[in-house]
């Protein structure tokens, strides 16, 4: 270990020793975040990662960067230090201290201190290492200064400010080893040209000695004045307004992104052991869903067969690259020239990272955007199944106006991830909102029957000038199983 790594190690051992006595404090308050995945069951297991001052020792406020681990799981969090707690700061309280070096302060969520929330910012104007954190960002990209920031709310499993409408920070919360896909990805479309995806503008990780970064935070130019898709989706509709334009630019949007990142990062070739793993991995998921979900069991046997249907088809060719991995209407915006952006790439953040960040078939994304049209079309009384129809052929044929591929030409692969989806949000409703349940069932009686043979939908050549589709490697087994 190099001297300077050795004065940030024995730095973060003197800091986390610090963070003992707030412990208790955190243990009560941790649960209730909506961004911790252990709700509903007491933590078992606190212990200090890493602990580092982001301003001075003893400057006020002070603000604490610290990495916890709660029960197996890393989560990152930045604490405040005051003497007292101004009345507008009230509903950030964590604890008052009682011993320690912190022995009479209060102890709060930083990021709602707009003064707290504005010096992180300036640490990611500055690049360079601070204890075991690593600030980074694009020289060509100029931060302004002075910019005031605003918590966004309605967020899950992180948090966000946006400073000035000019930039949006996503700060991570439940952290792993590794880069994030959705600082890898945006970095990869934006050395490929790809302008649908917002590129990073800054960043920070943490560097532990001998392990892999793990990627904290990353600040993008935030789109001010975009819609969000599903919102749009949903005004449309309760106008009783045509979306299939929308809908069709959409499927374009994401093609590009599907092409781009097939061409910037590594594409493999899922042969039949590789399939059959795929579709043995959504038949477990089934399986465990039925046993947990009641409204699903009689649905079992016909749901299995499109997951047998994929193992049978040997799956000699199906492609897999990067890929979002969580796409719906709402991880989508149309911008103020008409033009769409998609944001979070991410993945679903209770997957672990390492399998977040595996090529897979291109259509699971394009399988998650169908499942959201015709959530859109459900939440509408009466239900609008026409809407959600033409919604999923446009998005369908503005697809193949890029890439040459409908998607529906592959109805067995397009039929599995979408019978795996709704699984998926079946499983969810029935634990978060039950009140929803109705919208998956629907979808999994449907995709319960026979599947009735597929017309043939005709090529359709990729647009002039667009995207064309990058060549993938010859079919062989990759080296690593993808499912």
């Amino acid at each position: 270990m190099s001297e300077a790594a050795s004065a940030r190690s024995r730095l973060t051992a003197d800091r986390a020793a610090g963070i003992a006595p707030l412990e208790p404090m955190l243990r009560a308050w941790l649960p209730a975040q909506r961004w911790f995945a252990g709700k509903g069951r007491a933590i078992s297991r606190l212990t200090t990662v890493s602990a580092a001052d982001l301003l001075p020792p003893g400057s006020t406020p002070g603000l604490l960067h610290v990495l916890l681990d709660v029960d197996g799981d890393c989560y990152q969090l930045l604490l405040g230090i005051r003497p007292s707690l101004p009345p507008a700061l009230a509903p950030t309280l964590i604890g008052h201290a009682e011993e320690g070096p912190y022995a009479g302060r209060v102890v709060y969520e930083a990021l709602g201190d707009p003064r707290l929330a504005a010096m992180l910012l300036e640490r990611l104007r500055s690049p360079g290492a601070l204890g075991p954190l690593r600030f980074d960002r694009d020289p060509a990209t100029p931060i302004p200064a002075g910019l005031t920031p605003r918590p966004l709310s309605g967020e899950q499993t992180n948090s966000s400010l946006i400073y000035g409408d000019s930039f949006i920070l996503k700060v991570f919360r439940r952290v792993g080893p590794g880069v994030n896909p959705d600082l890898e990805l945006p970095r990869a479309l934006a050395a490929a040209g790809c302008a649908r995806v917002p590129a990073p503008v800054a960043w920070y990780e943490a560097e532990p000695p001998g392990g892999e970064p793990l990627t904290l935070g990353v600040l993008q130019p935030y789109l001010r004045g975009s819609d969000d898709g599903w919102q749009l989706a949903l005004r449309r509709l309760g106008a009783g307004e045509d979306f299939t334009a929308e809908a069709h630019a959409l499927g374009r949007a994401t093609a590009e992104v599907h092409s781009a990142l097939a061409a910037a990062l590594p594409t493999v070739a899922l042969g039949p052991e590789q399939t059959a793993r795929l579709a043995a991995g959504m038949t477990a998921r089934l399986a465990a869903t039925a046993r947990e979900v009641a409204a699903l069991r009689p649905y079992e046997a016909g749901l299995r067969g499109a997951f047998d249907a994929l193992a049978a088809s040997r799956g000699t060719g199906v492609a897999a690259q990067r890929i979002h991995g969580d796409l719906h209407l709402g991880q989508t915006l149309r911008t103020l020239d008409g033009s769409w952006s998609l944001i979070d790439f991410e993945g679903e953040p209770a997957r672990p990272l390492a399998d977040r960040r595996r090529p897979e078939p291109a259509v699971r994304d394009i399988a998650g955007i169908l499942r959201s049209f015709d959530y859109a079309a459900r939440s509408h009384r009466p239900f609008a199944p026409a809407w959600a129809d033409d919604c999923r052929a446009a998005f369908c044929e503005g697809y193949a106006r890029t890439t040459g591929r409908d998607p529906r030409e592959d109805p067995v692969l397009l039929r599995a991830y979408e019978t795996d989806k709704a699984v998926y949000e079946a499983r969810y409703e029935s634990r978060h909102r039950p009140d929803w349940l109705h919208v998956p069932m629907a979808a999994i009686r449907r995709l319960s029957e026979p599947a009735r043979p597929a017309h043939r939908v005709p090529p359709t050549p990729p647009a002039p000038g667009a995207l064309s589709p990058h060549p993938l490697p010859h079919p062989k087994p990759p080296r690593r199983p993808l499912a």
